[in-house]
């Protein structure tokens, strides 16, 4: 080997030396921020519960094979609907 390849050589191997040694590093920091965001679980919203109108409004979107846009305008007005305590319209898609 040529002097110029050996330097190349211990170079290299010198980069995937450090590249370890920094990732060893920063692994412990990840985990204690892990402790802390679990030590508090309070700060995390919850998932919310789905209401009755909005479930029904759901299903008869999918019995009209609604996705995309028009589905959500129909679920808007039917749970406003809902909510208000007006009985949904069935005729109410407007295509």
């Amino acid at each position: 080997m040529t002097l110029p390849s050996r330097l190349a050589v211990v170079a290299i191997a010198s980069l995937f030396a450090t590249g370890t040694a920094f990732a060893q590093a920063a692994a412990p920091a990840a985990k204690a921020d892990a402790k802390t965001t679990t030590a508090a679980p309070t700060d995390k919203k919850a998932p919310k519960e789905h209401s009755a109108e909005s479930l029904e409004c759901s299903k008869q979107a999918d019995a009209k094979g609604l996705h995309g846009k028009e589905r959500k305008k129909f679920r808007s007005e039917c749970v406003k609907d809902a909510k208000a305590g007006t009985p949904a319209a069935p005729a109410a898609d407007k295509k």
